[in-house]
């Protein structure tokens, strides 16, 4: 799924500003026709009207451009629960379609009393009470408005991951984990030579025959729970959740800022739970003598892709055949 197209979110004043003065300019530019009381009746309600047209399309666009929660496949509801209050969400989104139902309910009720009155103050009275029912309606959602922003923000730094055979490069940052997935897939993902290089989880496909791999560059972190970043709990649940291979990604050079010690540690608190291979990267920096005393059996770039294909196809052997 890719979250980035969703639109920013109007703030209650700037909706309520909005259709306020469009109300105003099309008050002012409509010619209508009509004795005094007819020419009144027309002028209010229709003001009334354009409220209502522009209040209701940008409350449907705003709930439009989120997805639903029962639409969500299931990693991305994990992932919200871990990083957004999932209720509020939800109770949010409902917000939106409860106050678009109470637009429409005042203008036709205030229309209907326009048109039934004949006294010249009263439809100015009835038009001020119009407005003041629908700045109390928009205002009463002026939180949800404002979490559904916060919500949008934190969106769209979620990968685009699809449900399929997934490959985790894991590591430090800055150990060499995107020019690896650019090596293994010809993706062209960023890279630079500092540390916390990646910004967000990079995606990559590698061909296997006419079907396609994931394969995922995901920051590795020995913070918990609450210690981690937005991207670190991405990370983490596309690890638990989605990998069914994982590449742990080694660098020696001392280049990333790292010790051998400081990633060993990491790579043990994966567990084992996972098909787990080693990668060593920056080979031209690292001293002989250091990779002479690593200890792990540690895969080439070629390597690793016939791994890849060979962990694939087994998975997709093990499938139970589906009878037609």
């Amino acid at each position: 799924m890719n979250f980035q197209s969703i639109a920013s979110v109007e703030s209650e004043k700037a909706l309520l500003d909005l259709a306020f003065r469009k109300a105003r300019e099309k008050g002012i530019e409509k010619n209508l026709k009509g004795n005094w009381l007819e020419i009144i009746r027309k002028k209010e309600s229709l003001k009334i009207d354009i409220v209502k047209d522009t209040l209701v399309s940008r409350l449907e666009k705003i709930h439009g451009s989120f997805t639903h929660p029962k639409k969500l496949p299931e990693f991305y509801i994990k992932l919200m629960k871990l990083t957004v209050d999932f209720d509020e969400y939800k109770k949010s989104l409902a917000s939106l379609g409860w106050a678009a139902d109470k637009v429409r309910f005042f203008q036709g009720e205030y229309v209907r009393r326009i048109f039934k009155t004949t006294d010249r103050g009263k439809i100015s009275e009835l038009s001020r009470q119009f407005y003041g029912r629908i700045a109390s309606v928009i205002k009463q959602i002026k939180g949800n408005l404002a979490f559904l922003e916060e919500a949008r923000k934190i969106f769209r730094t979620y990968p685009d991951i699809k449900e399929m055979f997934t490959v985790c490069l894991y590591g430090f940052p800055n150990v060499g984990k995107s020019t690896l997935l650019n090596r293994l897939t010809g993706t062209k993902a960023e890279t630079a030579a500092y540390a916390f290089t990646t910004k967000t989880i990079n995606a990559g496909y590698l061909k296997v025959g006419d079907k396609k791999v994931q394969i995922l560059d995901v920051p590795g972190t020995l913070a918990r729970g609450e210690r981690m970043n937005i991207i670190e709990r991405q990370a983490d649940l596309v690890m638990k959740e989605l990998a069914n291979m994982v590449v742990f990604v080694f660098d020696l050079s001392g280049y990333s800022g790292y010790s051998v010690k400081k990633q060993e540690q990491l790579y043990n608190n994966l567990g084992r739970e996972k098909n787990v291979f080693v990668c060593v990267t920056k080979l031209d920096l690292t001293p002989p003598e250091i990779l002479e005393e690593f200890k792990h059996k540690y895969y080439s770039v070629d390597e690793l892709k016939e791994k890849i294909k060979e962990e694939f196809l087994k998975r997709e052997a093990d499938q139970p055949e589906v009878l037609s």
